[in-house]
């Protein structure tokens, strides 16, 4: 074989080591990052299987659990009568909307143990931020609305400003 094969067959091998070495990499990625939702009652069924993925768990948290010591936080997650102890160890603080009664979702693995080790948790804003039903109160009536949109826009009020 020529000197110029020979540069071609190495040129090749090193190609084909990087894009091996590229393709594992991309693969335990995806498996490293990939987390199955499930229910606390789903969790329970799973078996063994359950201690060895990456988990994502939602429920509301139990009035009155929520101890935390140093930086860990631990708590106790229900949905529809069933418990689930939870242990957040993460680097983040946990959010502000975090607190007893709010629906929250921990990521992380369930231990042998009985205990779910959340990496990460989140807590869905309270209802207060979401926006007001016509008729209740601190609502403005339809026909006040008008008018002070047609004040804004000059328009005489009950007619349209399109």
């Amino acid at each position: 074989m020529s000197e110029q094969g020979r540069r071609y067959v190495r040129f090749g091998a090193v190609i084909t080591v990087i894009l091996v070495a590229l393709s594992y990499l991309a693969y335990t990625g995806v498996q490293d990052s990939k987390s199955y939702y499930v229910t606390i009652k789903e969790l329970n069924g799973m078996g063994s299987s359950a201690y060895s993925k990456r988990l994502r768990v939602a429920g509301n948290v139990v009035p009155g659990s929520i101890k935390r010591q140093g930086t860990t936080l631990e708590f106790q997650l229900v949905e529809q009568d069933r418990l689930l102890p939870v242990v957040y160890a993460g680097t983040e603080a946990p959010p502000d909307t975090f607190k007893d009664n709010a629906r929250a979702l921990a990521e992380g693995k369930f231990g042998r143990d009985g205990v779910f080790r959340a990496t990460n948790i989140q807590a869905k804003c309270a209802s207060k931020y979401a926006p007001q039903q016509p008729g209740q109160p601190g609502t403005a009536p339809a026909a006040q609305g008008n008018a002070q949109k047609a004040a804004l826009t000059g328009a005489p009020s009950g007619t349209s400003s399109q």
